[in-house]
C-alpha cells in the first residue's frame, strides 16, 4: 500500500521548487507547466504535483483551463490595480506601525539598506536589487511587531515580484534616492507622514507595473484562453522571453 503521509512533504517539495522558479524568473507569465514532466524531473507521482500546482493556482501565481493545462499567470490590468489597493492597506498599516515598534538599531539597518538598494538601482545586474528590495520591504512589515500582518505582505510581494522581474530601470523622474527617502519618513514619522510616503511609493509602483505589463496585457486579450504547449509556438506568441517592447522599461518601486 502507498504511504499517503508522504504526500503532504512531496507537495510541498513540489511546491516551493515550482514557486522559486516563478520568483527568480525561471518560468515566466504565460510559460506552461508540463505535470508530466515536472513529475519525472522532481521523481515523484502526479498527485503531489497537482496538488502543488492547485496552491500556486489559489495563490495567483499560476493558471489553468480544462483540456489545456497549466501557466504562469500572466494577469490583467484589473489584477495589478487590485493587487496594489491591497498592497498599499496592508503596507501603510505597516509603516503607521513601524514609526512606533521599531528600535533605533532596526531603524539605522533599514537607512543603510536603502541607499544600497537605490545604489542598484541602476546597475545592468538585477539580482542583488531584486534580492535586497525583497528584504528592505520584508524588515519593515517585521519591524512592525505583527506576525500576521507581516505574513500577508510578503505573499503579496511573491505575487509582484514576478512583474518586477520585467522592469529594467528607473523611469527618467523618478528620484534617485526613493527608497532612502521612503525610510526616512518611517524613521523620523509621524505615523500619518510615514503612511502618506508608503502610499505614494506604491502608486508610483502600480503606475510602473501597468506600464511595463501592457505588451502582456495584449497578449493575454489576443491569446484568449489559449494554452501553448509546445516551445515552438510559446516563442511565437512571443511567450518564454520578454517583448521587445520590454527592454528599456522601467524598475519597480
Amino acid at each position: 500500500m502507498k504511504d499517503m503521509s508522504a504526500t503532504p512533504s512531496l507537495a510541498a517539495e513540489a511546491y516551493n521548487v515550482v514557486r522559486q522558479r516563478i520568483l527568480r524568473g525561471e518560468l515566466v507569465l504565460g510559460q506552461v507547466i508540463s505535470r508530466r514532466k515536472l513529475a519525472a524531473e522532481l521523481g515523484m507521482s502526479f498527485l503531489p504535483v497537482s496538488e502543488a500546482l492547485l496552491r500556486l493556482e489559489v495563490e495567483g501565481l499560476l493558471e489553468s483551463r480544462p483540456r489545456a493545462g497549466t501557466r504562469v499567470r500572466i494577469p490583467t490590468r484589473e489584477d495589478v490595480r487590485g493587487h496594489f489597493i491591497v498592497r498599499e492597506a496592508l503596507e501603510v498599516q505597516a509603516a503607521k506601525l513601524f514609526t512606533r515598534f521599531a528600535t533605533a538599531s532596526e531603524r539605522k539597518e533599514l537607512r543603510k539598506l536603502a541607499a544600497r538598494v537605490d545604489g542598484l538601482a541602476v546597475k545592468p545586474d538585477r539580482t542583488l536589487y531584486t534580492v535586497l528590495h525583497h528584504r528592505l520591504h520584508r524588515r519593515i512589515a517585521e519591524c512592525s511587531r505583527c506576525p500576521v500582518l507581516s505574513d500577508a505582505i510578503e505573499k503579496t510581494h511573491a505575487l509582484s515580484s514576478i512583474w518586477f522581474g520585467l522592469l529594467r530601470r528607473p523611469a527618467p523622474g523618478d528620484a534617485p534616492h526613493r527608497h532612502e527617502e521612503l525610510i526616512e519618513a518611517l524613521a523620523k514619522g509621524p505615523a500619518e507622514a510615514a503612511a502618506d510616503a508608503m502610499r505614494e511609493h506604491n502608486a508610483v509602483a502600480m503606475e510602473r507595473t501597468i506600464e511595463v505589463l501592457k505588451p502582456y496585457f495584449r497578449m493575454r486579450q489576443n491569446n484568449r484562453g489559449t494554452f501553448f504547449r509546445s516551445e515552438r509556438k510559446q516563442k511565437l506568441h512571443g511567450i518564454g522571453a520578454a517583448p521587445a517592447e520590454l527592454e528599456v522599461k522601467y524598475q519597480n518601486a
